[in-house]
């Protein structure tokens, strides 16, 4: 069940940003799939963002290559369902939960994969108080969300494919291949309508742990999202959200200083890619991801101490502080990883003296 209670920590996509859904369909004049909400034209101008006819402002989903949003619209208008792949943090369950809300109005039609994801997640269970009394019947079945995706002809989607176990995925392939889901004990079927699809999630990192069978990846158009090219586009990805969610969480300071955002930024990538950004020193990589969502987590940490216990002006000594735990996961590897790049890296750069300072002193 959905709320448009504002006091909410989260919104869904639809709800959030309903303004410019609703303004990208007055505007629409675009030939739409069945039950689309919008023309694959106008999903992509969510997406990426752009100005209407009107003036309104579409502020950009995701930051990152055009084509990778084209084939991902464009593949939910087919019969294939599609399947984003990327490190944690590359916004995979963000771009799943606008392309949900921006086709079928709805993101909430969803299911966690974990190891313990049972096949009654992922196709129907029952509500036995029913089934035994009555036995089985319609009133006792218990639909999935991928079932209800199904019936009412919108977009479905499956967080963390590759964590599912095995027999369990392998349900989905009567679905996608078929589009229909027996019921053998109704003596019946589900037959998905116009307009549904699927869209499922993977880590790179999960790699080996519960990998698709091959009848399975037949089903999937594939859709690797890869890290931030570029440092300016990570920075403009971090200074977005956290924006976004430093009001959602009425953290009272001031928004983050750019030179702060770009140094922990930086610090992520040439940890992330064992390298300084001019490539002329090598570094160690740390055990922990380091993606963009997690440069997010620390400067909105910062943020909170700058506001709570500090001036409310983020500062170095607010970011070492968040920092720190980020990047040091491992607590001995980590950590002399960590000294590494202070003292070769970070100490070298005149500009970056204070943010030394401050991350010495608390590691």
């Amino acid at each position: 069940m959905t709320t448009t209670d504002p006091t909410v920590l989260r919104q869904h996509a639809e709800q959030a940003y309903a303004h410019e859904l609703s303004a990208l369909a007055a505007h629409d004049d675009r030939p739409r799939p069945p039950r689309w909400n919008l023309s694959p034209h106008a999903v992509l101008t969510y997406l990426m963002g752009g100005t209407l006819k009107d003036g309104t402002e579409i502020t950009p989903k995701y930051v990152g290559e055009r084509r990778l949003m084209e084939i991902a619209v464009a593949t939910l208008a087919t019969d294939r369902a599609l399947l984003l792949i990327g490190v944690p943090g590359t916004a995979k369950s963000w771009v799943s939960e606008h392309l949900a809300a921006a086709i079928s109005g709805t993101s909430t039609l969803l299911v966690q994969g974990t190891a313990g994801t049972s096949e009654e997640s992922v196709r129907y269970g029952w509500n036995y108080a029913r089934l035994l009394a009555e036995g089985p019947s319609e009133a006792a079945l218990v639909e999935s969300p991928i079932v209800r995706a199904m019936r009412t002809g919108k977009i479905a989607r499956l967080e963390e494919l590759t964590r599912v176990q095995s027999d369990v995925q392998d349900t989905l392939i009567t679905i996608l291949s078929e589009k229909t889901l027996p019921i053998p004990e109704l003596n019946a079927e589900v037959q998905a309508v116009q307009g549904f699809n699927l869209i499922a999630t993977a880590n790179n990192r999960d790699k080996g742990v519960n990998d698709l069978s091959s009848a399975l990846k037949r089903r999937f158009n594939t859709v690797i999202l890869p890290v931030p090219d570029s440092l300016d586009d990570e920075v403009r990805i971090v200074t977005s959200r956290v924006a976004q969610l430093a009001t959602n969480l009425h953290i009272p300071a001031q928004p983050p200083a750019l030179e702060e955002v770009r140094r922990i930024v930086t610090v992520f990538r040439e940890l992330r890619a064992g390298a300084t950004e001019d490539g002329k020193t090598k570094l160690k990589s740390p055990s922990g991801s380091l993606s963009t969502a997690e440069a997010i987590s620390v400067v909105n940490h910062g943020l909170s101490l700058a506001a709570h216990f500090g001036n409310g002006h983020l500062t170095a000594h607010d970011v070492a502080a968040s920092l720190v735990g980020a990047v040091v996961k491992d607590p001995v590897q980590d950590a002399v990883i960590w000294r590494e790049y202070l003292e070769t890296v970070a100490k070298k750069r005149d500009d970056w003296k204070d943010f030394y300072k401050a991350c010495r002193a608390v590691s």
